[in-house]
C-alpha cells in the first residue's frame, strides 16, 4: 500500500481550483509539491521516512493527479506558478498553517520557487529539486537543452497539438519519460507507475499538464522578469541527481544563488527523479535541512 496507515487522502476547493492532498505525521508543517508527469503518489517512499518528524502535506497540482482541471486560459494564467502556488497556500492556511516549510521537485520545485517569492511570511525554508531557475534556463537555451528537454517545447504547441498527439498513446509518452530521464539503473513502484498513467489516461490531464507548460513559457517568464532582481530571503536547499541534465549542464549552486540569499545544497545518486530513485538519500537531506 502506497503511503501506508498514517496518511489519509483528503479535497480541498481553493479560490481556483479543487485540490487533491495526502497528509500525515506528526511535527511542524512541511509540503512536498511533486513534478511531471506524476502526482503526489512520487512521495510514497520519502513520506514514511518523514512522517515521524513533520506533518506532511502531499497535493496534487491543479490539473494533475485528482485534482481539479479547468480549461485553460487564452494567456494560460490559470496554470501560471502563481495561481499554482496560491491553490497551495490557501489548502495550508485550511490546515490552520499561516507559515511552513516547502520542497518541490521538476514542476513542483518551480511552483514553490513562485511560492517562496509571492508569500514570503509563509514560507519558511524552501528546498528545489532537480531544477535551475524557469527563466535561467529558457534565455541559456542552446542544442543540448532543446534536445534533452525537448518536452518543454513540444507541450507549448498550440491548437491541441500536443494533447492530441499524447492521446494516441498516453501510456508510451508516461513510460517514454518516466526511462529517459531516470537513472539507467532506476526502479519505480508499479503501483505509482500505473497511478501515473491512470492520471494520464484522461485528456483532462494531458491538456492542463501542456497548460502548465504554456504558462511556463509566457505567463511565468513575465512574472520572473517583473521581480528578476529579487532574491529570495528564505534559505533555500537545492538538491539535484549527479547523472542528470541538470548536473550536466549548469553550475547547479551558482545559478540559484543569483535567486536566493542563502543557498546550499548538493548532488545525489540519481537521476531526475529524486524522490523514486534516491528516497532514503532525499528524506536525509530534508531532514537536515528543516529541522
Amino acid at each position: 500500500m502506497l503511503f501506508g496507515p498514517r496518511f489519509q487522502q483528503s479535497e480541498f476547493e481553493t479560490s481556483g481550483a479543487r485540490i487533491n492532498y495526502r497528509e500525515g505525521g506528526e511535527g511542524p508543517p512541511l509540503l512536498l509539491i511533486h513534478g511531471y508527469p506524476q502526482s503526489h503518489v512520487m512521495w510514497h517512499a520519502v513520506a514514511p521516512l518523514l512522517c515521524d518528524h513533520f506533518h506532511l502535506i502531499c497535493p496534487d497540482l491543479r490539473g494533475y493527479g485528482d485534482s481539479s482541471k479547468p480549461p485553460g486560459l487564452s494567456d494560460h494564467s490559470n496554470y501560471s506558478k502563481r495561481a499554482m502556488a496560491l491553490d497551495l497556500v490557501e489548502l495550508m492556511h485550511s490546515l490552520g498553517y499561516s507559515e511552513f516549510y516547502v520542497a518541490g521537485h521538476d514542476r513542483g520545485a518551480r511552483v514553490a520557487h513562485r511560492m517562496a517569492l509571492d508569500h514570503p511570511t509563509a514560507v519558511l525554508k524552501a528546498c528545489v529539486m532537480d531544477i535551475a531557475p524557469t527563466h535561467h534556463m529558457f534565455s541559456h537555451t542552446d542544442q543540448a537543452f532543446a534536445t534533452g528537454y525537448y518536452h518543454w517545447f513540444f507541450l507549448i504547441q498550440p491548437d491541441g497539438l500536443p494533447e492530441r498527439m499524447i492521446g494516441a498513446d498516453p501510456e508510451y509518452f508516461i513510460s517514454e519519460k518516466l526511462r529517459r530521464w531516470a537513472a539507467p539503473d532506476a526502479v519505480y513502484d508499479p503501483a505509482a507507475v500505473a497511478e501515473y498513467l491512470r492520471c494520464f489516461s484522461d485528456p483532462a490531464t494531458i491538456h492542463a499538464s501542456c497548460e502548465d507548460y504554456r504558462a511556463a513559457a509566457s505567463i511565468d517568464m513575465r512574472h520572473d522578469e517583473a521581480d528578476m532582481e529579487i532574491k529570495l530571503e528564505q534559505p533555500l536547499l537545492v538538491l539535484w541527481g549527479s547523472e542528470g541534465f541538470v548536473s550536466r549542464t549548469y553550475d547547479v549552486l551558482e545559478v540559484w544563488r543569483e535567486r536566493a540569499k542563502s543557498v546550499q545544497g548538493c548532488a545525489l545518486k540519481s537521476g531526475h527523479f529524486l524522490p523514486e530513485e534516491a528516497p532514503h538519500e532525499v528524506a536525509q537531506e530534508l531532514l537536515k535541512f528543516f529541522r
